[in-house]
């Protein structure tokens, strides 16, 4: 178990940020924040990551119990690795995306459309999500919980804060293929540190 320290704090987020940057929850906040308020997309994203990572932080806090640390932490890279080269060969989850998109577009009432947002990042995020990996692999290492958790979430809000304030920007920068080359590159890049470097 890894020691907290305000260096390994922000290497997590830093990771989580960059991470989150080229995921497919991005492409969805970049969209939706061009046609709502920012404020409201960027809302709806913090709370659906505080919600996700409370629950992935407690499904890798009890997976540890169970499963050696150093199993989760081999196991976590490969899966990115994994992950990374599935993503090299197509969008992974841009069906969805334009779902989520669809659903939201229906939302009339300004709560409305704040739940349905929250919600469809939340099942983005939990429905094969890279990150998550990578959030059960930190708790894996370090003996903190509220350490891990908010050093996953500082990141993924920082993440959110800046698709949603220059959303339009960068949908025209982060096209559907350079967010794929993007965001397979960032996960094996993290898979392979994880396996190979023993770093989370």
């Amino acid at each position: 178990m890894q020691e907290p320290s305000l260096f390994n704090f922000l290497a997590i987020a830093s990771a989580l940020f960059v991470a989150e940057l080229t995921d497919k929850d991005a492409l969805l906040l970049i969209s939706v924040s061009t046609k709502v308020r920012a404020r409201t997309a960027f809302l709806a994203g913090a709370t659906a990551f505080v919600i996700t990572t409370t629950i992935i932080v407690t499904v890798g806090s009890l997976l540890v119990l169970v499963v050696p640390v150093e199993a989760v932490r081999l196991a976590g890279g490969v899966i990115m690795i994994g992950y990374g080269l599935w993503e090299a060969r197509g969008l992974v989850g841009e069906g969805e995306v334009k779902q989520e998109e669809s659903r939201i577009a229906r939302a009339k009432s300004a709560w409305k459309l704040f739940g349905t947002l929250v919600l469809a990042l939340a099942a983005l995020d939990l429905a094969g999500d890279a990150t998550e990996v990578l959030t059960i692999v930190l708790v894996s290492q370090y003996d903190s919980l509220p350490f891990v958790f908010s050093a996953v979430c500082t990141g993924l809000i920082a993440a959110t804060a800046v698709e949603t304030s220059l959303g339009s920007r960068l949908g025209a920068l982060f096209t559907p293929r350079r967010l794929r080359i993007g965001s397979a590159a960032v996960f094996i890049i993290l898979g392979v540190s994880i396996v190979f470097l023993g770093y989370t």
